[in-house]
């Protein structure tokens, strides 16, 4: 039957169900692990601009203003997350806490 494999959350307002996908995205296309894909630098979209955090790469922040895009930075981390993913296979748990809230993942 299904299990679950991975319960997550991000929060930050109108950034959370953006964070969402963005942490999916580092795990499922971009082959990060659980804590590369929420440490990972952010973009959101915001009246008007795109806010990069610090550690977008500056290519990635020309890139978007090459196709007109208004690109600032972030004065505040976007949003904050944490996750377990589940090996079910293995039998293990593997945590991951964002370094932009209090938090941390612990095991034994």
């Amino acid at each position: 039957g299904a299990r679950a494999v991975m319960p997550f959350g991000v929060m930050g307002g109108d950034y959370q169900p953006f964070g969402h996908v963005h942490v999916l995205t580092n795990l499922l296309d971009h082959g990060m692990d659980i804590q590369q894909a929420i440490d990972a630098p952010r973009v959101f979209y915001e009246n008007g601009a795109v806010v990069a955090e610090t550690g977008v790469p500056a290519q990635a922040v020309q890139g978007l203003r090459d196709k007109g895009h208004k690109v600032i930075a972030a004065k505040a981390p976007h949003g904050g997350a944490q996750a377990i993913w589940i090996d079910w296979d293995h039998g293990t748990l593997t945590g991951g806490s964002d370094p932009r809230k209090d938090g941390s993942a612990l095991g034994y």
